[in-house]
């Protein structure tokens, strides 16, 4: 007998609905739809849609479709070899060129459709009301890739820009309209016209005093003819293949259409999608969708900035709890408690000292005598005494302590084997504990790699026949040994996992700070902390033995550089034996293990401190706060 049929969730009609529609913008079945709450964007044929909330809105709903609808049109009305082609190599070229050409394939879907220009107007309109970017007063702060953006979708489609948004276009709108104004005119002709819209976009950027990294891209763009004839042969046969097959797959959807996609799309949008792809010519070139990254930087593709993998299928993401089982965290837990029973006192010193300096800038204080607010029970002897004394009310001040998570970044490498990585553990575990007390969410993660000498991705390179200046070449392990989000007496134990013997192998840094940063990213509170910890620069003997000597420490200084000039993320690195100021621009080097724990409190205690003075420093004198905020970050 059949078992009972599992009902359907609520919200399961709509992610088939977006689903069916989003592949007949795109003209291509196998366009794969998936709901997460990681940042939206394309990956190759996968598109990301944020999950809907349990009881969303029609404003959420829209702005689903619009990332949906957006992530269509990409794939619809963009021909990525052409795309890379016109492109420039990276820096903020990159950034504003890829913003422009965003809008243009956008423009082409709400000029015809009005559904889909419904749907990308409430996805803007969200975008921007959730963003910070609004909030900034000066130019040089205010980025250039969104104002333009704006910019060029008003001109396209005759939509204004959002009200929140409209104190950035107006930032840069004269300063562009006397340079580009020529080019933002003539754009709206070549609306259909991929390459004579991305050579307008060039020559957009010329005026604007950006010639010098359009230069830059024609040179990598020789040296890559030069050098690498071969593989671009390669990748151009792979990108006809992936047309005709694109181009099977639409006759075949035209062939045989799908009654459910085509109602769906009605309920949409007005218009039909098979004049969308005539017009944009896309069913007859090579297409490749990348995800549109308007911030283009090395944390999103490091391969842009001469840093390459050669196989991540090898790469793991791992929790203690994946890599042994239960008893065994336990016995390595009791063997780390017990080396560490001389340590742990001071310690624990240290750590008080910071909770008490924390939570004196969580006091609460008073308002008293006020005309409202809460009954003042202890002046209510006044009435006794004179009952014609008026009533007196007292307010609590709320505390401008901001929501702050912290990530302890440990490094897991076979050169912290022994005393360092036993003090690096024990001082987590005391910190989470604390931070945790005071209302600071903590993250702890490792780093290192899952063999020595290279492990699978090596082995693949050497059956590829040995390219050359291959990159990246291990398999790497991220460990979570405590989530922000998980209470520390759960996830203790996990700490003892770094007490397993063979676990400590090869570190790159650069990768994993990436990672960790990205992490935090995603968090919603307003501080997140990124501490790493490590006792040397970045080693793998299997990467560096066929690429240069210097190139995970490149990458790491890449990455680095990123968070401290670009990132809302505060960075703070502590060096056991290993010089790391010359990498961070926060940062202190210890000579022994033992002090650790001092270096630790001291560096987070000094960040609090520094933004308690932030504090105190705006409401005295905003102007100063804004300036000093720069001079620290």
């Amino acid at each position: 007998m059949a078992g009972p049929k599992r009902k359907e969730a609520p919200l399961d009609p709509f992610k088939r609905a977006v689903t069916l529609a989003t592949r007949a913008i795109a003209a291509d079945s196998g366009v794969e739809v998936v709901f997460s709450n990681e940042p939206p964007g394309l990956s190759g044929k996968t598109a990301r849609i944020p999950e809907p909330p349990r009881v969303p809105t029609r404003e959420e709903l829209a702005a689903i479709r619009g990332h949906a609808d957006a992530a269509a049109l990409t794939v619809s009305c963009r021909d990525e070899a052409l795309h890379r082609r016109l492109a420039p190599s990276g820096g903020e070229a990159r950034a504003v060129f890829e913003a422009l050409e965003q809008a243009r394939v956008e423009a082409i879907g709400a000029t015809r459709m009005d559904g889909v220009s419904q749907n990308l107007a409430a996805r803007t309109e969200q975008r921007y009301a959730r963003s910070r970017i609004t909030e900034e007063t000066e130019r040089s702060e205010a980025p250039l890739p969104d104002a333009l953006a704006l910019m060029v979708r008003e001109r396209l489609t005759g939509e204004a820009p959002p009200a929140r948004a409209r104190p950035l276009v107006n930032l840069w709108r004269p300063w562009v309209e006397e340079r580009a104004k020529r080019q933002l005119d003539q754009m709206q002709g070549t609306l259909l016209d991929q390459e004579a819209f991305g050579q307008l976009a060039r020559d957009l950027l010329t005026a604007l005093n950006m010639a010098d990294q359009l230069d830059q891209g024609e040179e990598n763009e020789e040296s890559t003819e030069d050098g690498e004839s071969e593989p671009d042969q390669a990748e151009d046969q792979g990108d006809a293949a992936d047309a005709q097959d694109g181009t099977e797959l639409a006759q075949e959807s035209e062939a045989q259409p799908d009654d459910t996609a085509e109602d769906t799309l009605e309920d949409q949008e007005d218009g039909p999608t098979d004049q969308l792809d005539d017009d944009a010519d896309s069913a007859d070139l090579p297409r490749r969708s990348d995800p549109w990254r308007p911030n283009f930087s090395v944390l999103d593709d490091p391969s842009a900035f001469g840093y390459k993998v050669f196989t991540d299928e090898f790469d793991e993401i791992v929790t203690a709890d994946d890599l042994c089982d239960a008893d065994e965290l336990d016995r390595l837990r009791s063997f780390l408690d017990k080396q560490l029973v001389s340590l742990q006192g001071a310690v624990a010193r240290l750590a008080n000292r910071l909770q008490r300096r924390l939570l004196a800038q969580q006091d609460r204080g008073w308002d008293f005598d006020l005309d409202e607010g809460t009954l003042d029970a202890a002046r209510l002897a006044r009435i006794i005494i004179d009952p014609m004394h008026p009533l007196t009310f007292k307010q609590e001040r709320d505390t401008e302590f901001r929501d702050t998570v912290v990530t302890l970044l440990l490094d897991n490498s076979g050169s912290m084997r022994g005393r360092p990585i036993m003090v690096a553990a024990c001082c987590a575990d005391i910190l989470a504990r604390t931070l945790e007390r005071c209302g600071v969410k903590v993250e702890i993660l490792g780093f290192t790699t899952r063999a020595w000498k290279g492990g699978h991705a090596r082995e693949a390179w050497l059956n590829a026949m040995k390219p050359p200046f291959p990159g990246r070449l291990n398999d790497l392990r991220h460990i979570i040994y405590k989530a922000a989000d998980t209470p520390w007496r759960r996830a203790r134990r996990n700490l003892g996992l770094m007490m397993r013997e063979g676990l400590l192998k090869e570190n790159i840094d650069g990768e994993a700070l990436a990672w960790a940063h990205k992490r935090l990213l995603a968090r919603p509170e307003q501080r997140r902390i990124l501490m790493m910890i490590s006792d040397g620069a970045p080693v793998d003997d299997s990467t560096l033995s066929v690429n240069s000597g210097a190139y995970l420490e490149k990458h790491l200084r890449q990455v680095i550089h990123e968070i401290e000039t670009r990132s809302p993320v505060e960075l703070l690195a502590i060096g056991i034996g290993h010089d790391v100021t010359r990498y961070y621009r926060r940062a202190v080097t210890i000579t022994d293990a033992e002090e650790l724990a001092g270096a630790m409190t001291d560096k987070l205690a000094e960040l609090f401190d520094e933004d308690a003075a932030l504090r105190a420093l705006q409401r005295a004198n905003p102007s100063a706060a804004r300036a000093k905020r720069k001079v620290l970050h």
